[in-house]
């Protein structure tokens, strides 16, 4: 790895639970296309996106349990280095819906 990469880090690959994909596919889809991300695979429960060696991938879950939040289970949560839950990325989206088209 040549050291521009280890100062900024790289990312080999991200895996985002939705609780509906065809809810989340369409929010999600406007933003990884203005990173630069294109959709790279498609399946029943889940759509990959792909931008050089990096890839996303978004997939409807059984593991998430609906209507409640368990701290070691996947999910969006607020860390303690962001303490306005106006911060997370799930309000970001409810505040964003008009540029995802929804």
């Amino acid at each position: 790895m040549n050291s521009e990469a280890a100062r900024i880090g790289l990312l080999h690959n991200l895996e985002l639970w939705v609780p509906d994909l065809s809810t989340a596919r369409p929010r999600w889809h406007w933003l990884f296309g203005s990173l630069g991300y294109e959709q790279f695979q498609s399946w029943d429960n889940g759509v990959s996106y792909r931008l050089g060696p990096t890839y996303i991938v978004l997939e409807q879950s059984p593991a998430l349990i609906e209507g409640s939040h368990q701290r070691a289970e996947p999910g969006s949560t607020t860390s303690p280095s962001t303490p306005d839950p106006a911060l997370t990325l799930t309000n970001w989206f409810k505040t964003h819906d008009d540029r995802a088209g929804t």
